[in-house]
């Protein structure tokens, strides 16, 4: 059988290309695919302990059964390359969103606020101009946009559900982002403003973890992927199979 397979991030720059196509045996999983690359690139070997897997757009184990036509997607730890996409019906949900274009913050908390609001909560995460010491100049934001979405939606989903608030919004640009332009924006709506900040603080932090977008950054002397948080334990597709 064959399957697709779509490397992100510095992983992308390890197999030297985006995509590949890899037979398989009938009846492989997801651990005989990883095999595959262990034995044959000594480079993503390095990568693959810390990486999650997904099979078409959802997480999976290392027992995961593979079938032909599978999309197997390598996901190095998020942190955030180049996709430039307008809001469109493919990449806009009922409250998240990926976008290539300019988030205008100001519209977006006019829209969402309602005369039951007690509190808006906004968080606006912004492109810095140093990291680590070094002066950054730009920044590549990259994801694997179809299932980001999807993951996106679902916290805020999540959130609603667990939090006390009325409404919410969760948006995040793609593409080279300049000092001081915004990445990733999240207002949240409720009655009282304790619920609209915990649920605000949980999003971020969450998404940081669990939604795979990726971060270059760009300095005078050079580029780096930026180093992303583990993934939970739970998604850590590649743990434990080495």
């Amino acid at each position: 059988m064959e399957v697709r397979v779509l490397f992100f991030g510095m992983l992308k720059d390890f197999a030297g290309r985006p995509s590949e196509h890899l037979s398989l045996p009938e009846n492989a999983t997801v651990e005989d695919l990883l095999r595959h690359y262990r034995e044959g690139n000594w480079r993503l070997k390095e990568a693959l302990s810390s990486i999650a897997i997904s099979v078409n757009q959802k997480y999976a184990s290392p027992t995961t059964k593979l079938a032909n036509g599978d999309e197997v997607a390598l996901l190095p730890p998020v942190s955030g390359g180049s996709t430039h996409s307008p809001l469109t019906k493919t990449n806009l949900m009922p409250h998240a969103a990926i976008t290539g274009e300019e988030i205008h913050t100001y519209q977006i908390v006019g829209d969402i606020k309602h005369s039951s609001d007690g509190a808006v909560a906004v968080f606006e995460g912004i492109v810095r101009n140093q990291s680590r010491g070094r002066r950054t100049l730009y920044l590549d934001y990259e994801a694997y946009e179809e299932m980001a979405l999807k993951q996106m939606e679902a916290l805020a989903q999540q959130a609603l559900k667990d939090f006390k608030i009325r409404d919410l919004k969760l948006i995040h640009r793609l593409g080279r982002l300049q000092i001081g332009q915004t990445s990733v924006l999240i207002v949240v709506a409720s009655e009282h403003r304790a619920a609209a900040f915990d649920a605000c603080r949980w999003l971020i932090d969450t998404l940081k973890r669990t939604v795979p977008i990726w971060k270059k950054e760009y300095f005078e002397d050079g580029a780096v992927w930026a180093a992303g948080e583990p993934f939970p334990s739970k998604i850590r597709g590649a743990e434990g199979s080495h």
